[in-house]
């Protein structure tokens, strides 16, 4: 028997559904008010991905479609948003920013997405040039 099993039926309460499972998580303080707008996801992954960290805070979220954004051949996809109660969208903001922070290669990555782009760029000319040089030799050559 799994070591939470024993655990939650020495408590009395064991949880009867995911449903249940989740709502144990909310603190009750943080599940006030209309719900507001605190993340976007780019597909529907995204979105759940955010809501669990958000949970395991004791957070509530909904997740829906972002207005404006119907792929109904693609059910998961499209951009949604992650509403949080009034009560919790700050909570939720400072512990989205701290997670964004602590993300591995989000600080300076501007800066090495427009080098790569310049490097790319720059190979591209410097091919178009030897493309030339190379076309212009056969012609005269075969002048």
């Amino acid at each position: 028997m799994p070591l939470v099993l024993a655990a939650d039926a020495a408590a009395g309460e064991a949880p009867e559904s995911e449903a249940h499972a989740r709502a144990r998580k909310v603190r009750p303080e943080l599940a006030r008010g209309e719900l507001v707008r605190v993340a976007g996801g780019g597909n529907q992954a995204e979105a759940e991905l955010i809501g669990g960290l958000l949970l395991e805070e004791g957070i509530p979220s909904l997740v829906r479609r972002a207005a404006g954004s119907d792929v109904p051949d693609f059910l998961a996809a499209g951009q949604r948003d992650v509403l949080v109660p009034e009560s919790g969208a700050e909570a939720a903001r400072e512990l989205l920013a701290q997670v964004e922070a602590a993300a591995p290669g989000t600080a300076g990555s501007s800066a090495s997405e427009s080098s790569h782009a310049l490097r790319l760029a720059a190979a591209i000319a410097v091919g178009a040039l030897v493309a030339a040089l190379v076309a212009w030799i056969l012609v005269t050559a075969t002048l």
